[in-house]
């Protein structure tokens, strides 16, 4: 397993690494998307860990705290050899605090992630989401105070626009407090929003991509192509409207150039659209689920190797996408300074 800086930081993380939302299967959806017990969590984790793949990726939401729950009983034993990622500040109960990134939710918040993982430390630590109801004085002096006692060693943030992550960063350095080292985003093949102003902001800031379903929320399993729709097994049937919209023209394209690049590299189509995005600029790890040993095993399959340039080339122009503004007019009118980050 290839392993890499996360963002700027000393931490060095596995390119791949195993995201245990399926651990649980208690509540509704983006709470949870499997049933992994912890006995198949405890096979799962091992599977990992003999690939090289040792950063585990959970949050407090997923399954109503199930998820960490199973994976901290799975990680006995085992801790040492294993880096943790939890997210929080979505609304957990009803609570009227439990939710967002004050300094009541969050010190409140990490305890019980921690009680719930059994570790003393959490390696990094995310927000979840953006709170614009708390100053973000507040969220980072309160993470500072928890990397100091040692709670937590490395903070970052997931689904944060570019100014929110650009205005927290002064803060933290205004006054000294931890800068954020990991973006958890959505970026994939027929998701490359990520490359308009994410990407270079983690280029300029030293801010490592941690990437959420890198197979574009189900859609590039290879078990969708033209004129064969939806699998009935399929959890897009519920899940579709949820998440990123994907026109079937636009998916079908970006599918049909996976395709020829499998036959000529031999390679699975997951596979390959995961490799696609390990050469990316920025990417720190790219975060695969799995219900099963065998998907998790076929996950596995995207390192060891590398799509050639003319592969990259004609996946970079079937999932190509127009720029919205002002990243069009950057990219037309003034490409002379503002080059592409990729």
């Amino acid at each position: 397993m290839e392993y890499r800086r996360l963002g700027r930081s000393g931490l060095n993380v596995p390119a791949l690494s195993f995201g245990t939302g399926t651990f649980g299967g208690k509540g509704k959806l983006f709470a949870a998307w499997g049933a992994t017990d912890t006995e198949e969590a405890r096979r799962l984790i091992d599977i990992c860990l003999d690939a090289g793949v040792s950063l585990f990726d959970t949050a407090d939401i997923y399954s109503a705290g199930e998820s960490e729950r199973i994976l901290g009983e799975a990680m006995k034993g085992k801790r040492d050899r294993c880096l943790v990622s939890t997210k929080a500040t979505f609304r957990f109960n009803d609570e009227p605090n439990n939710v967002g990134s004050s300094r009541q939710h969050l010190l409140a918040t990490i305890d019980a992630s921690l009680k719930r993982l059994q570790t003393d430390h959490i390696d990094l630590f995310q927000l979840h989401g953006y709170d614009a109801m708390t100053p973000p004085e507040e969220v980072l002096s309160t993470l500072d105070t928890l990397v100091r006692v040692g709670k937590i060693r490395y903070v970052g943030v997931s689904n944060f626009s570019g100014w929110h992550i650009a205005k927290a960063l002064g803060v933290a350095d205004k006054y000294g407090y931890p800068r954020y080292v990991a973006n958890q985003t959505y970026y994939s093949l027929i998701g490359r929003e990520y490359e308009w102003e994410l990407m270079p902001l983690g280029l300029e800031e030293g801010i490592g991509a941690v990437v959420w379903s890198p197979l574009g929320w189900g859609r590039l399993t290879g078990k969708i192509r033209r004129g064969t729709g939806i699998p009935k097994q399929s959890r897009l049937h519920d899940s579709a409207e949820a998440g990123p919209q994907v026109e079937d023209e636009y998916l079908f394209k970006v599918v049909d150039a996976l395709d020829e690049v499998a036959k000529e590299t031999g390679k699975s189509v997951p596979q390959i659209a995961l490799n696609w995005l390990l050469q990316r600029p920025t990417v720190s790890t790219v975060v695969v689920g799995a219900r099963n040993e065998e998907q998790l095993k076929q996950n596995l399959g995207a390192v060891g190797w590398n799509l050639t340039k003319e592969q990259i080339a004609k996946l970079d122009a079937a999932s190509e996408r127009p720029l919205v503004y002002p990243y069009w007019h950057q990219r037309v009118a003034f490409t002379e300074r503002n080059p592409p980050p990729v």
